[in-house]
């Protein structure tokens, strides 16, 4: 076998595990409807099949980069990929919803075991003059499995069932595994020790533990909770103990000097916010999709692919490009582009075309891979070889992290604006009934209650807009229970205005579904601009993640000077 071929099949290896791992992030979102229907449970039980695989996934991410540097880094990742196999056979074989969600939680901490060990064995198996090259395509992927997860999982489970959701894994992670045992060498940090740093490790993990674990249930609890700060304080107690833990070790598991690499720190600190900015982007523009723009969940699911189209064609060319010239201008501006799409998805009116939408989503992906592969190339760049798999453990942490707390906030940001701009549209539609000249008092009474229930589901998202034949037959039945307990005159009168009554209904309902769906829009694009004003520290932050280049010539490399550093 050639170079060339073995280096091909090396990489497929690597990427088909990590492939996995992340598509399994977002894949699952679009089949929990057909889960609960099977199952049965509450929106909040079912919702712990992502927590779970989320939980574990930011929680043990860095303590398996560690492990991997001191004990192989194949080892580890056939490992992660092993545990990952048979966690996805067992979860679609699941009889519970107790049982699914354990084996998703175990798929979890599988992943965490795989994606931060891909950069590293990619760096090792490659020389250095690809690796650029080689961090773009990681880009691209990792870009197609977060955007592409739900179009699939809507195809899947629409054409099959839910069950090969996680079946498709199988055959993926067994050849990953073959792979990987015949063409990839051993690696690991020389300078890492065998010895096991214990208390970090159980710090570090409790830490993110409790912090992703109050993010996931702060809307439950509430933000200004105790329970929520509780949580927080007692995970920023143990993260204050790690470090206190790693400054006084002999060998600790993550190298203090890293952190004093500022170009290491703004690609984790890009990373964190790139994280929450994806997290933000999917998740608004899918409920804006199937709730505003009534779209089924799996034509939503391939609008939202365009995002991964986006990303691809961006990651490919510019992770080679930032190897040759620097970083920071390919993220800064792929940072200013992300901001300017989530701002630009709050300009949408209440019915725009599916172009508008794809078109927003396609720029947002280009951004994406401007920004994820060239900052994660200057990361790597910037540490000392030996120290790239804790440093992707880091950077993986940051961006796992990123997306728990932007989800978590835009959630809450959500559901305020959602509730205020329905507030007030309810108000208005009310005072419409209660003016209205035509209808008799009873109906008017029937009428505001229906209307009243049904602002309350679309302030929840629930509903997406008015169902006028549904609420026409519920405003029927009310009227119908109304009537009979009216005087025998009322009665008369009412059947003789019966039709004139029903009419002006009609007309109330479809002014009030334009004035309802105008508020939920503007709902919307308040949460999206918000989103983008999150999202503008990523343009320093990507600016700080690389060197300026005074001339290509230079014989000062970054390479160099991580190593003079360590």
């Amino acid at each position: 076998m050639n170079g060339r071929a073995r280096g091909v099949l090396a990489f497929t290896a690597i990427l088909l595990g990590y492939f996995m791992a992340l598509l399994d992030t977002t894949i699952v979102n679009i089949a929990l409807p057909e889960m609960t229907r099977h199952f049965g449970g509450t929106v909040s039980e079912i919702s712990w099949i992502m927590n779970g695989y989320n939980l574990a996934f930011a929680a043990l991410i860095l303590t398996a980069s560690r492990l991997a540097d001191q004990f192989g880094r194949k080892k580890v990742f056939i490992l992660g990929v092993v545990l990952f196999t048979l966690s996805s056979l067992f979860a679609g074989l699941s009889t519970s919803l107790g049982m699914l969600i354990l084996f998703r939680t175990i798929q979890g901490l599988a992943g965490a075991i795989i994606v931060p060990v891909t950069i590293p064995l990619t760096t090792t198996t490659f020389p250095k003059e690809k690796h650029g090259m080689i961090i773009g395509l990681w880009g691209a992927i990792a870009g197609l499995a977060a955007a592409s997860g739900p179009s699939l999982g809507g195809i899947i489970t629409e054409k099959l069932n839910w069950q090969w959701i996680f079946y498709v894994n199988v055959p993926l992670g067994v050849l990953s595994m073959v792979l990987t045992m015949l063409i990839i060498k051993e690696s690991r940090d020389e300078s890492a020790g065998k010895s096991v740093d214990y208390a970090g490790m159980l710090s570090i993990t409790a830490g993110m533990l409790l912090i992703t674990y109050a993010f996931i249930k702060a809307d439950d609890y509430g933000w200004n909770s105790g329970e929520f700060y509780a949580l927080i304080g007692a995970g920023l107690l143990c993260i204050a103990l790690f470090f206190f833990v790693q400054r006084r070790g002999k060998e600790p598991m993550l190298p203090l000097v890293l952190l004093k690499i500022k170009e290491f720190n703004g690609t984790s600190l890009t990373l964190f916010i790139v994280g929450a900015a994806l997290s933000n982007l999917a998740f608004l523009t899918s409920f804006f999709l199937t709730r505003v723009m009534g779209m089924a969940e799996l034509k939503a699911g391939l609008v939202l692919s365009t995002l991964a189209a986006g990303s691809i064609v961006s990651s490919a060319v510019s992770g080679g490009l930032s190897n040759k010239y620097g970083s920071r201008w390919f993220g800064a501006i792929g940072a200013v582009i992300i901001c300017g799409s989530l701002y630009f998805m709050g300009a949408l009116g209440a019915d725009p075309t599916i172009a508008d939408v794809i078109l927003r989503l396609f720029i947002a992906g280009i951004g994406v891979g401007l920004t994820m592969a060239p900052v994660m190339s200057a990361g790597i760049r910037h540490v000392p070889e030996e120290k790239i798999g804790i440093a992707s453990g880091v950077i993986n942490m940051a961006k796992s992290i990123g997306s728990v707390l932007g989800m978590a906030i835009i959630v809450t940001l959500l559901q305020q604006n959602l509730g205020g701009e329905m507030q007030a549209a309810q108000t208005r539609v009310l005072e419409q009934v209660k003016n209205d000249t035509v209808l008799m008092p009873f109906v008017k009474e029937v009428l505001v209650g229906v209307m009243n229930e049904q602002g309350s589901q679309m302030k929840k998202g629930s509903e997406s807009e008015i169902q006028a034949e549904a609420l026409i037959a519920k405003i029927m039945k009310g009227l119908e229970t109304a009537a009979a307990s009216l005087e025998p005159e009322q009665q008369k009168a009412f059947a003789t205005a019966r039709e004139v009554q029903i009419d002006e209904v009609k007309i109330l309902l479809t002014e009030a579904g334009s004035e309802l769906k105008e508020a939920s829009v503007k709902g919307f694009n308040q949460t999206f601009i918000y989103a983008s004003f999150m999202s503008l520290p990523g343009i320093i932050f990507a600016w700080m993640s690389d060197k300026r280049r005074a001339r290509k010539s230079s014989n000062k490399s970054a390479d160099y000077e991580a190593t003079e550093l360590a």
